[in-house]
């Protein structure tokens, strides 16, 4: 079963905002065993939505577009499903009646272009809105269908739950079940996790991909089985594998994040954390709080450059402003000291703006840890303060303390 996305809106094609839509529809869609094979973004245009429409028919079973129907003289989607299928628009009384009383519910009048809201193509399948005032459509035409939902993604979201996947589900007699895994890292390389997991990456069924992101991997499993069981079975027996490989790698898994796992990793060992930061700029202060009862573990924090080491921390063995191995140490053990805590981490790197992951120099930033009795550091081949660097210093920054802290539980 193939699939296709059309979003609508001029204000994508500016970069005005972010298409998170069709992201959406795509990982929906795949968990009901469709095949997206192109997403196409159209302005505001009645005849270029119509061609993008009708190419997209020739290959498709499904065409879901998403934008374009709001009550505006902008909104050109129901003209363009309408040209695309060879059919007139009709008011469809029922579709108008909700749109009323949506109004009349939030004590709103209804303007004079709202009910061209409730204009859909003829021989249309009506999907109902309920959470807002632009109703979607069904049209079928020939052997495929053109579904045509609000952008508004609350609204999207709402409909594509309730209505378009019970529909295809019923129409195509999809059967399977679809599950997906998702094994997470940090401060590992793409290509590094790759070497170890190739060959996995050849399964069909279970299918494994990788996903990269700054300083960190998601490693993805799907399974497609004739129900859910069989399925956990299958991501199961894939997981197993996928660790064995990578061991401790893996920090967690779907939606748990790696600041999340160490912030409970130190609250279950009853343990305190000063940080200090110099080219992250508090990036990672920022996450670890972030979580809760990160307030309560994270005990001191420091964010300045690495010129105002020796002012913050008289008790530093005046090194200056170098930025080495030894001197991330010594200022974690400073720290550590200084704020009465159990663990002392220091960051320290690269503050030239010109410094970063993609310029011609790199830079390099060294994490120290220290808790009074052993040190450790990690050197990372990026230096400078950019956002990019700093969430990819941070990745690993939280990588080196998680891996201390289960060494410490063992």
């Amino acid at each position: 079963m193939k699939a296709e996305i059309i979003t609508i809106g001029t204000e994508l094609l500016l970069g005005q905002i972010i298409d998170t839509n069709a992201a959406f529809i795509a990982q929906q869609l795949a968990n009901i065993g469709f095949d997206v094979y192109k997403k196409t973004t159209v302005g505001d245009n009645e005849v270029r939505i119509s061609t993008a429409i009708s190419n997209a028919l020739q290959r498709a079973d499904v065409v879901i577009t998403t934008g374009g129907l709001g009550p505006t003289v902008d909104d050109k989607t129901r003209e363009a499903v309408a040209m695309a299928t060879d059919r007139e628009l009709f008011l469809d009384e029922n579709l108008l009646e909700d749109i009323k009383a949506l109004f009349q519910r939030r004590g709103l009048e209804l303007g004079e272009n709202n009910p061209l809201q409730a204009q859909i193509p003829r021989e249309s399948i009506p999907i109902q809105n309920p959470v807002g005032t632009a109703p979607g459509f069904i049209v079928k035409f020939r052997q495929s269908y053109v579904i045509s939902l609000p952008g508004v993604p609350h609204e999207l979201h709402h409909l594509m739950d309730h209505t378009v996947l019970p529909f295809l589900k019923k129409e195509f007699n999809i059967q399977a079940v679809i599950k997906t895994r998702v094994l997470r890292t940090a401060g590992e390389g793409e290509s590094n996790i790759d070497r170890r997991i190739a060959e996995f990456e050849e399964s069909t069924n279970p299918t494994v991909g990788l996903s990269a992101h700054p300083g960190a991997v998601d490693i993805r499993i799907s399974a497609k089985a004739r129900n859910e069981n069989e399925a956990l079975q299958m991501l199961d027996e894939m997981e197993t594998q996928l660790r064995g490989r990578l061991g401790n790698m893996i920090y967690g898994m779907d939606k748990e994040t790696i600041e999340a796992v160490v912030i409970k990793m130190l609250a279950d060992q009853t343990l305190r954390l000063a940080v200090y930061e110099t080219n992250t700029g508090g990036h990672l202060t920022y996450r670890l709080t972030g979580i809760p009862g990160g307030m309560e573990v994270v005990d001191h924090t420091f964010v300045a450059s690495i010129h105002r080491v020796e002012k913050l921390v008289p008790d530093h063995p005046g090194k200056g402003a170098s930025i080495s191995k030894e001197i991330s140490e010594d200022l974690a053990e400073a720290i550590q000291k200084k704020a009465g805590v159990d663990i002392g981490m220091a960051v320290i790197g690269d503050e030239d703006p010109e410094v970063g992951p993609y310029s011609k120099r790199t830079g390099s930033t060294y994490i120290g840890l220290s808790d009074g009795n052993t040190k450790t550091s990690r050197q990372i081949l990026i230096g400078g303060i950019s956002g990019d660097a700093r969430t990819r210093i941070t990745n690993s920054a939280l990588d080196l303390l998680r891996r201390y802290l289960q060494m410490r539980s063992s």
